[in-house]
């Protein structure tokens, strides 16, 4: 146990002065790209502007174009900076739950094929599962800083998402929760000021731990650091996450509690996720996949949300893959749910 630990806390530190490195260096280049915003100065902007000015062009109207040289130009808010702009309202309200991920309860998920060889190794129970169950997902994340550390507008938080798959519909059994996963993670998120096709831009920096905590044959965990860039422009965003698995010690045999639960993961996982969100109207359309191109495996997963009453959302959810959850991160599987939506993607 004190070798893994020993390891781990090697590896954590090595990955938080990475971390730390690429926001510095960020924070050069943001600077660097203001600096050169204010380059030309007043007096410059209104010369240029009154040597290709048109004849009936007027002093005051010269004085307007010229007013704001020294001021970055900001695209207009898309998905991401309206939530994140509504979030800092109350952030630090200590009546207010802040969303992370999407919140969402359905009570109907059905597979095409549910994993029983996972369950095989203990009992006859892994028979008696149910391929229609229920699954909901609870997300939330908390503020650590109260003003800017190195970018305006940047933050960093603390993150929390459970996700639980309930065999609520199995007659034989004692309607177990068949697995839970649960995903703790610290992350840093900063506004860059590159605006691409009129659009925002910003990155997210963090490090999570993901588990089920189950033991031995079902135990199932691992650790990765990850770097997020986001994307936005109106109501389209656009995320791209490749993440490095932070490395374990093999174990010495396969009932030992300490070493890899799963040391093939990437290969079924990926080293990646893309996602997009669009809001169209009054629906939130999302996407979500995941790949290794050297072992051609990965996963996705398509939502939307729709109105139903007042604040309360419909949500249908489609996924096809490997890693609908940690103790399927080997099983390939459809699965289709529909029920409700406590927050938007975005």
């Amino acid at each position: 146990m004190k070798s893994f630990m020993k390891s781990f806390m090697k590896s954590f530190m090595k990955k938080i002065n990475q971390a730390l490195y690429i926001i510095l260096m960020c924070n050069v280049l943001v600077s660097t790209t203001t600096q050169a915003w204010a380059d030309e100065t007043l007096d410059d902007c209104l010369l240029r502007t009154l040597k290709s000015a048109e004849k009936n062009i007027t002093v005051e109207q010269i004085r307007e174009r010229c007013a704001n040289i020294n001021k970055p130009v900001i695209a207009k808010k898309g998905l991401i900076s309206k939530r994140l702009f509504a979030e800092s309202k109350t952030a630090f309200d200590p009546y207010v739950l802040t969303p992370h991920k999407m919140n969402y309860m359905l009570p109907i998920s059905i597979t095409d094929t549910i994993n029983k060889s996972a369950y095989a190794e203990f009992s006859d129970w892994s028979e008696h599962l149910e391929e229609s169950e229920a699954k909901f997902q609870i997300s939330l994340k908390v503020p650590l800083n109260y003003n800017s550390m190195f970018i305006e507008g940047d933050g960093l938080y603390v993150g929390f998402t459970l996700q639980s798959w309930w065999q609520i519909y199995s007659d034989n059994i004692s309607k177990p929760f068949r697995e839970t996963n649960y995903q703790p993670e610290l992350f840093y998120i900063a506004p860059l000021d590159w605006h691409p096709a009129g659009g925002n831009t910003g990155f997210m920096l963090g490090i999570e731990h993901q588990s089920n905590g189950r033991s031995q044959f079902l135990s199932r965990s691992w650790n990765r650091a990850y770097l997020n860039f986001l994307f936005e422009k109106e109501n389209f965003a656009l995320s791209f996450k490749p993440w490095f698995r932070l490395p374990e010690d093999d174990k010495e045999f396969p009932l030992s509690s300490e070493g890899d639960d799963n040391p093939d993961i990437e290969d079924y996982m990926g080293h990646f996720e893309l996602g997009m969100a669009y809001k169209w109207r009054d629906y939130e359309f999302s996407f979500k996949g995941r790949e290794n191109f050297a072992t051609q495996r990965g996963g996705m997963e398509l939502g939307v949300t729709f109105p139903l009453w007042g604040k309360l959302r419909g949500y249908m959810q489609y996924s096809n893959g490997y890693g609908d959850s940690l103790i399927d991160y080997n099983h390939n599987q459809q699965r289709f749910g529909l029920g409700i939506a406590l927050s938007n993607v975005l």
